[in-house]
């Protein structure tokens, strides 16, 4: 067997190799913790009561069971990784008794919604004028845009959300400046909540798209401008070949290779954005999500946001690496 299967089946056990290694050290770091989640629920619970010892021990026991802590350390991560693969983390412990699980799979649409959206929407964009401003090097408008995209590159995340709460929340009040939706409306399937969700996502989404679409313009305008000037440009120019079918087929795609693999990494790291980006906007994805559960000491909420993340990335890295040779011919999947 040889070519692509053989190169899937390696992606594949690279990918599995991935998720192995980042959830058992996402596990072992949360273990090392001081925090203990049987006593910290305990604490929860009996702060404002008294209550027998009797039932605090029988309490103490049924919790350990329950965030699978009883028996030896292997014994515990043998069940840790019987849960995993029932997707079972446990109940939280500061939205105890709702399960980890549905905690995290609530959050993660806003998260992926926003972030995967705005990351794909930025590279497109990024790409496409990066790559005409390469090609069409006296455009004026093209110009202006890379000295746009230049001002805008190094200024830190942050200020440029900051400058837009200001902006589009005081300055000029027409957006939402926090949250995913409109307070008190009822989440489904019909235009008054999906409208809610697009005008609360329009800031975050903003700034993420400024921020990001200097590096893809510069980058894509560089790769064009070193492309444009090989032979086979100038052979396909002097031969009478459309300067469209010239951007498109012999300069884009050829400079397109490497901004694949940029996006593979940028979605690697998406979940890395999100912190910043929800807790700047208020946003109620797995970032916030995280934070939270950080401050409340909720570490098997800390350990399913984790997991998750880790098999999600790896996942989009996954799929962006076994298209790759599709989209490139010089690339052989070996």
């Amino acid at each position: 067997m040889s070519g692509y299967p053989v190169y899937f089946a390696k992606r594949l056990a690279q990918f599995a190799l991935v998720v192995f290694i980042g959830v058992n050290l996402a596990y072992f770091i949360t273990h090392a913790t001081p925090i203990d989640p049987v006593e910290q629920s305990i604490a929860a619970v009996t702060n404002f009561s008294g209550t027998a010892p009797d039932a605090i021990a029988q309490m103490r026991s049924s919790l350990r069971e329950l965030y699978g802590l009883t028996g030896t350390p292997r014994q515990q991560y043998l069940s840790f990784w019987s849960r995993i693969v029932r997707a079972d983390f446990g109940p939280s412990l500061s939205a105890f008794p709702t399960p980890v699980s549905t905690l995290v799979f609530r959050a993660l649409p806003w998260t992926v919604g926003l972030l995967v959206t705005s990351t794909i929407a930025t590279w497109i964009l990024g790409n496409l004028l990066g790559g005409l401003a390469g090609y069409y090097q006296k455009n004026r408008a093209l110009k202006a845009m890379g000295v746009i995209a230049m001002t805008l590159h190094p200024i830190p995340y942050y200020i440029v959300a900051f400058v837009l709460l200001i902006i589009f929340g005081f300055v000029w009040p027409v957006l939402p400046i926090s949250g995913g939706s409109a307070m008190n409306l009822p989440q489904g399937w019909n235009w008054a909540f999906i409208s809610s969700v697009l005008r609360h996502s329009i800031l975050p989404a903003m700034s993420l798209i400024l921020i990001g679409l200097g590096s893809w313009f510069l980058g894509m305008r560089s790769l064009v401008s070193n492309i444009v000037t090989e032979d086979h440009v100038r052979y396909a120019e002097l031969a009478g070949v459309s300067s469209r079918r010239i951007l498109v087929s012999y300069v884009m795609r050829n400079a397109l290779a490497p901004q694949v693999t940029g996006l593979a990494m940028s979605l690697g790291g998406i979940f890395n954005g999100a912190i910043i980006t929800e807790r700047v906007f208020g946003y109620p994805g797995v970032g916030t999500l995280l934070i939270d559960a950080v401050y409340a000491g909720d570490y098997g909420l800390v350990l399913g946001v984790t997991t998750i993340s880790i098999l999600g990335v790896s996942l989009g890295v996954l799929i962006i690496d076994l298209i790759y040779p599709l989209i490139d011919p010089r690339v052989q999947a070996r």
